[in-house]
């Protein structure tokens, strides 16, 4: 009898340190995966800021202070013409930046531009 609960002793024993290490793992999975999520959420930045031209307006779009497009005429048309006001500039950059959010393209067409007012 005495076997049988040193046995039974050694038995629960292991099986309890090995359900340890397993719980051990996937809580420390979970964390990972936890400041992946985060880090991934807070990555871009994306920020759209006017600013004055010679002629008229444009937009530049940063990400986290760096930036990444500056736009400083209407695009697609065959003029090198700025936008006629600061709204337009930051209406068309609001549009890219939404683009960029959910990883198309940032390049816009005429169709685009008509679609949001744009005076071309």
């Amino acid at each position: 009898m005495m076997m049988t609960i040193k046995s039974f002793d050694k038995f629960f024993w292991n099986s309890f340190q090995k359900n340890l290490y397993a719980i051990k793992l996937v809580f420390f999975l979970g964390i990972c995966l936890v400041l992946f999520a985060t880090a991934r959420q807070n990555r871009s930045a994306f920020l759209v800021i006017s600013f004055k031209t010679e002629t008229g307006w444009g937009y530049k779009i940063t990400d986290n202070e760096k930036v990444i497009i500056k736009q400083s005429i209407i695009p697609v048309i065959s003029q090198n013409k700025s936008f006629s006001s600061e709204e337009e500039a930051l209406k068309t950059g609001e549009f890219v930046k939404e683009k960029l959010q959910s990883h198309q393209s940032p390049t816009l067409t005429k169709n685009d531009l008509l679609l949001l007012g744009i005076k071309i």
